[in-house]
Formats: C-alpha cells, sequence, structure tokens
C-alpha cells in the first residue's frame, strides 16, 4: 500500500529536498505541500494523508495549533503527525507530542532513515524508541503541572496493566518489561495494547506523556503515588 505523505514546512527549500528524498520510495507519494499550519489543516481535510511530516515553527498558525486541529477532526483517525526539529534546541516538542504528534525528526535526518521512519509511523509504531520517549518527555515535564484528573484515568487498568504502562514511561522496551513482569514478550504487548485502548490514546508516546502527567511516574525515574494503588 502506497503511504500518503504531506509535507508541512514554510522553507519551500525543506520541502522540496523532503520530497525528493521521498520520492526515491516506491510505497511512499507526497500528496501535497502547505506553508503554514492553516493551509497543513485545509490539505490534511482535502488529501486525507497518513504522514504528516510537520514543521513547528512557521507563520500564523504553528504546528502545534495545526497538529492539535487535524488530530481533532474525526475523519483523522489513521493520520500520524510527525514533528520536525532541531530536537535538543525546541523547547515546543513536548507540547506538540502532547497535541497529538507520534514523534519527531530532526531536519537533518538522512534519507534512507527519513524513509523508514515514514513507514514505521504509518504503521502505527511511535517514532521515538522508548529510550529516548523517556529522555524527550522527562525534559519538559517538570515544567507540567499534572492534568486534573489524569490520575483518575488509570483507574480503568488492570494492577498488570498499570505495571506496564509505568515501565513503559521509564523507557523498558516490551522485551525488557517481559522479562521484569516474568511474562511472555507477547502478553507484555498485549497489556500495552490494551492500555492505549482504555485509555483511549494514540500510541505509545502519548501513554508515557499520561504516566507523567497522571503522576504514575516522576521526573528521574521515581515512581509516583499512582503506582502504589
Amino acid at each position: 500500500m502506497t503511504i500518503r505523505v504531506l509535507l508541512a514546512d514554510d522553507q519551500a527549500l525543506v520541502r522540496a529536498g523532503f520530497r525528493s528524498l521521498l520520492a526515491r520510495s516506491k510505497d511512499i507519494t507526497v500528496v501535497g505541500e502547505a506553508g503554514d499550519g492553516d493551509e497543513a489543516v485545509r490539505l490534511a481535510a482535502s488529501t486525507r494523508p497518513d504522514v504528516i511530516l510537520m514543521d513547528i515553527r512557521m507563520p500564523g498558525t504553528d504546528g502545534i495549533t495545526a497538529t492539535r486541529r487535524i488530530l481533532a477532526e474525526p475523519g483523522a483517525t489513521g493520520c500520524r503527525v510527525v514533528i520536525l526539529t532541531t530536537f535538543d534546541s525546541d523547547e515546543h516538542v513536548f507540547a506538540a507530542l502532547r497535541a497529538g504528534a507520534s514523534g519527531f525528526l530532526t531536519k537533518e535526518v538522512e534519507p534512507a532513515e527519513l524513509r523508514r521512519a515514514v513507514a514505521a509511523v504509518a504503521a502505527g509504531d511511535a517514532l521515538l524508541s522508548p529510550g529516548v520517549t523517556r529522555r524527550v518527555v522527562e525534559q519538559f515535564a517538570h515544567r507540567q503541572d499534572l492534568s486534573p484528573g489524569a490520575d483518575r484515568r488509570l483507574d480503568v487498568l488492570t494492577a498488570r496493566e498499570l505495571e506496564a504502562v509505568r515501565l513503559v514511561a521509564l523507557g523498558l522496551s516490551n522485551n525488557e518489561i517481559a522479562e521484569r513482569l516474568v511474562i511472555s514478550p507477547l502478553t507484555a504487548k498485549t497489556h500495552i495494547t490494551r492500555a492505549i485502548a482504555k485509555l483511549e490514546v494514540r500510541d505509545r508516546v502519548q501513554l508515557v506523556i499520561l504516566a507523567y502527567e497522571s503522576g504514575l511516574v516522576r521526573p528521574g525515574g521515581r515512581s509516583g503515588p499512582a503506582a502504589a494503588r
């Protein structure tokens, strides 16, 4: 199946570069280019892309606002947004992930890595390794207040699912979670998949963010009060 990609960046040269790199894959096609957030929202509605490569800093409506608006639409269920960033220097990354983005890429990404990343996120994978997820979220979580009621959302989880979510937030892979809980990797994956469904979050990244927002895990890898339930 061909992966439909929308490019959103205010620099035409950046868009042209990504279009050229993606064109080398027979399984990827660029269905549109947007120079600002408003245009990205309009094109997302009309082209129904599988993946949007979204710049954060754009004139007018920025990438964070555009991401939130796009993913709020009922028809955007299968759409995934990947944020284009400079990573270490961009403090808006966490806000973009909270808005529903499935991960991020630096604009210096290697061609082969870009194509692999688009394919991965189109398949429903979060575009952050477990360790990177933890570092990114921790970097900004200590600046955020706990979201009201976020801890009560965890009440729908079983004790085993809650522990699996805590370990995901600590940066463990499925295999490491399985080893820690003395279960099979398939069972660990099942616990995580069920937690994502019950909590109505989009993917593993959003699961980690909720774990921090609810106080289940605190910056520095400490367990919060919610973990004691």
